[in-house]
């Protein structure tokens, strides 16, 4: 009785095993597939996918974007990248029974101009080889005057093509200069602020000992660090934060050029980040806007540098250019009471920022000979007066001595600016070769005594600054300079003013 009742009790529970399975791996009806989707607060590539499926005993997920299958009931899932998606679950009824359904699932990145900049976690950007990466003009029109043509890889500067700016999603910025900096005109060298040369326009070795500044700072915070930005894609703007954090060249800050690492907190200026595509390439248009001058610079991030970055180029081959003839003048002079040929003697005003009015009235005295107006025009930054000689010759100073000029400096200028009472005299060679302000001899008198006319000289044996003086320490050695200048209020600026002049002379 006891074994009878036992094998009965077998038999009842194989039969109940074999039902409960049943139930568990079939279902009555049709399975009808749906599923929806929630992007996670981890990540906008993260997707919680909830199966809201009827009738189904299994699940399969293809989440179109060829990573494998899941056959969990309610998946998370991350996607490669932002785009579109088919996500397409497949749900049975346990006897063959199946049904699909499939969503295009929008994989979008809510701070995408960031991701641009920054990457899912950093992204490193280098100024763009194949073209300029660098110009100086009057304004962002696209016809506004062109003050310096451009920085390529061609050789000039190698060391600023191998830095390096790394942009952290947690905030942080690295810049690494690589080993090498560049001395910069106007920083390292022919400072009027300063009037000390103490770098030549030239890469060096990025070393605390090199980075002593024209006016004899410790600059040393400008070479390869840590520090933090903020980035602000509704206004374009992208602040540097921190001590020596720079961009483009040390020198641009936000509100004029800055000497010193840590003369502002921060440092902004206008960025836009462009997607490059299947180009693989995306590109950073950082812009600084201050007194009437425009700084266009171009960094590039690519997504395979080893294959598609060009190569820096190291040493400059100089384009061939045509030099000027030297003539040997006894005397270069114009008076500025007319535009007659007898109040000039070769030179001659050429094409220039400032502003020049001949024959007007001697402020001291209407009835006196007529003078020139020199006028600085307000937001025009670099407003040197340019001339050249008639015709068009270079200058052999071998029987020029001295330089002579009457200048009057009203007290009716705003002096509390940018705007100084200092007057510039020098000679630059604009066509070979062509960028004067790299290799110029200038003369300077400080502090000149307002509201009454000044004579100020200068002995051309004795140049108070030059930017390079490769090629030669004064005039003398020189024989492709083909302009002179006149700076009158401090360049670096634009503050509009008027000034006075007469008797311009050098014999």
């Amino acid at each position: 009785m006891k074994k009878t009742i036992y094998q009965i009790g077998i038999w009842s529970l194989m039969l109940l095993a074999f039902v409960a399975c049943k139930e568990d791996d079939v279902v009555d009806g049709d399975p009808i597939a749906s599923f929806g989707a929630t992007v996670s607060a981890e990540s906008f590539l993260t997707y919680d996918f909830t199966n809201a499926s009827q009738n189904y005993v299994s699940s399969t997920w293809d989440f179109g974007d060829g990573s494998a299958v899941s056959t969990d009931e309610n998946p998370t899932h991350t996607f490669p990248e932002a785009g579109s998606y088919d996500v397409t679950l497949t749900v049975k009824n346990g006897v063959d029974v199946e049904a699909t359904k499939t969503e295009t699932v929008v994989v979008e990145d809510p701070n995408a101009q960031l991701t641009l900049l920054a990457g899912q976690e950093s992204k490193t950007w280098s100024l763009v080889r194949n073209e300029t990466s660098m110009y100086l003009a009057a304004s962002s029109a696209p016809d506004a005057d062109i003050y310096w043509a451009g920085l390529t890889n061609n050789g000039e500067r190698p060391c600023m093509y191998d830095d390096t700016f790394t942009f952290h999603r947690d905030g942080s910025y690295v810049y690494n200069d690589a080993g090498t900096f560049w001395a910069e005109y106007g920083l390292f060298n022919n400072n009027a602020n300063c009037n000390t040369n103490n770098t030549e326009q030239s890469c060096f070795e990025a070393i605390a000992a090199n980075m002593v500044n024209a006016c004899g700072d410790d600059i040393s915070a400008w070479l390869s660090g840590t520090h933090e930005y903020t980035f602000s894609p509704e206004n374009g703007q992208l602040t540097l934060i921190g001590e020596g954090a720079w961009i483009g060249i040390p020198k641009l800050g936000t509100t004029g050029e800055v000497l010193t690492p840590g003369a502002e907190e921060s440092i902004s200026m206008e960025a836009s980040v462009v997607d490059g595509g299947a180009s693989g390439v995306d590109s950073l248009f950082i812009a600084f806007n201050y007194e009437g001058t425009f700084w266009s610079i171009t960094y590039v991030s690519h997504a395979d540098p080893a294959a598609t970055q060009p190569e820096i180029v190291t040493e400059f081959v100089p384009e061939e250019c045509a030099p000027l003839a030297a003539v040997s003048p006894t005397e270069i002079s114009h008076t500025f009471a007319s535009n007659e040929a007898a109040e000039w003697n070769l030179m001659q005003p050429a094409e220039s920022a400032a502003g020049l009015e001949l024959g007007v009235d001697d402020p001291t005295d209407a009835a006196a000979t007529k003078v020139g107006k020199y006028i600085r025009n307000a937001g025009v930054d670099y407003q040197e007066l340019q001339f050249k000689l008639e015709p068009a010759n270079a200058i052999n100073f071998e029987n020029l001595v001295t330089i002579t000029m009457d200048v009057y400096l009203p007290s009716t200028n705003d002096y509390s600016g940018g705007l100084t009472d200092n007057i510039f005299v020098g000679f630059g060679a604009t066509t070979c070769p062509p960028n004067w302000w790299e290799d110029l001899h200038q003369y300077e008198e400080m502090a000149v005594a307002k509201d009454q006319w000044v004579t100020v000289t200068f002995q051309l044996n004795n140049p108070s600054s030059v930017a390079v003086p490769g090629n030669g320490a004064t005039v003398y050695e020189r024989n492709d300079m083909d302009m002179i200048y006149i700076a009158i209020g401090g360049g670096g600026h634009g503050v509009g003013a008027e000034f006075y002049m007469r008797n311009f002379s050098i014999q």
